[in-house]
């Protein structure tokens, strides 16, 4: 296509690591969210990583701050960083009368009382999607991995698309909405896609053809930079890596660590494999859609099309095996203790299993449920 802009890729040369958290601000004693997000950052200051990355940032609603790390090469590094960061952040907010709370949603808090962010980029969002923008009460994890070159980026993102129903079933924790059980593990995901740039990625064969989708979104005025596409996984091509953003937001450092360990192992046995040669394997878009609702609908309970010949398997059948095959990966990314904590997420309950369950002690007191994913946090 004639007048198509290159879109640069800023290649790594190793499959590095960075890892961004959003975090909630809820009140110690109501537990509902508060809005006050500019007076932590005020008491935190400016705290920056080895290599200059700013480590606490704003999102687009005032209830939230965003944990960022650094570049790093093991999940061990990244996730030190990142409770280092927390640490920080909870001596800031403690004065405040405020406490730190990660999952996919709050379960009873209003977003008709959320106050955000003013910047023009998150103007411009909310100008144009109006009351699904203001609705986007939602916290997730999204974590890079560096790509040696762009050409391997949608091989390997197509691909982790067969994973994509295990990454957000485990991360599930948002089964409550504005004081109701939705009757999903993860309403997050359902949610967020609803935004016009949001959701499942496209399927394209190479970087050429990602280059002519990304110049008609501009013309068009679909986006107004490549930011502006918030696909569940996406090339990053600033940084040189794939963004995983399949995550609901993940309520202690020992599962963060697990599913960190596994979209970084996920991500460089599919680059080895590639420069092996192979033809990576992919599903349709249709199976993959229908994987993402399974997922989101039944938790850890779903059952999952595994194959263009539409096989099926019970998701978690399907994990242990994924976790053996990826074993030598996370040997060689020393990352093997946080890999085999994956399988510990469904032998203790996934966050949304524990939130429904803690509910159901408390006698539907949704106060209990908040106390409980706050003691979490420092888990």
């Amino acid at each position: 296509m004639s007048g198509v802009r290159e879109v640069p890729f800023a290649a790594s040369p190793r499959p590095t690591l960075g890892v961004e958290w959003e975090i909630a601000l809820v009140d110690k004693t109501s537990r509902d969210l508060v809005n006050n997000a500019s007076d932590v950052f005020d008491a935190v200051g400016e705290l920056r990583a080895h290599d200059g990355t700013q480590q606490v940032t704003k999102e687009l609603l005032r209830n939230t701050v965003e944990l960022v790390t650094g570049v790093h090469n093991t999940v061990g590094e990244a996730i030190g960083e990142l409770g280092a960061t927390m640490d920080v952040v909870r001596r800031a907010a403690d004065p405040l009368g405020v406490d730190l709370y990660c999952a996919g949603t709050h379960p009873f808090a209003q977003w008709s009382t959320q106050q955000l962010t003013r910047s023009p980029h998150y103007d411009e969002l909310i100008e144009r999607t109006q009351w699904w923008g203001r609705q986007m009460l939602i916290w997730g994890v999204h974590v890079h991995v560096g790509v040696s070159h762009r050409e391997k980026v949608f091989p390997i993102l197509n691909s982790l698309l067969l994973q994509y129903p295990h990454l957000l079933a485990l991360s599930a924790s948002s089964p409550m909405w504005a004081g109701a059980d939705t009757g999903y593990a993860s309403n997050r995901a359902l949610m967020f896609q609803q935004l016009p740039t949001a959701g499942l990625p496209f399927q394209f064969e190479n970087w050429s053809q990602f280059e002519s989708f990304i110049h008609d979104q501009l013309k068009t005025g679909v986006i107004d930079q490549l930011g502006g596409m918030h696909w569940d996984i996406r090339p990053a091509p600033k940084w040189g890596t794939i963004e995983v953003r399949v995550c609901d937001g993940v309520s202690t450092r020992s599962e963060l660590a697990a599913l960190v360990a596994l979209i970084h192992c996920l991500i460089v046995d599919l680059d080895r494999r590639l420069e092996d040669g192979e033809t990576l394997p992919s599903i349709p878009p249709w199976h993959v859609q229908e994987n993402k609702w399974r997922a989101a609908r039944y938790g850890l309970d779903a059952e999952i099309i595994l194959d263009a010949d539409s096989n099926e398997r019970l998701i978690t059948a399907d994990l242990d095996d994924l976790l053996e095959r990826l074993a030598p990966t996370a040997v060689r990314l020393g990352c093997s203790d946080e890999l085999a904590k994956v399988a510990e997420i469904p032998r203790r309950g996934a966050s949304y299993q524990r939130q429904r369950q803690v509910a159901a002690d408390a006698n539907g007191d949704l106060v209990a449920v908040v106390n409980s994913l706050v003691r979490e946090l420092d888990s």
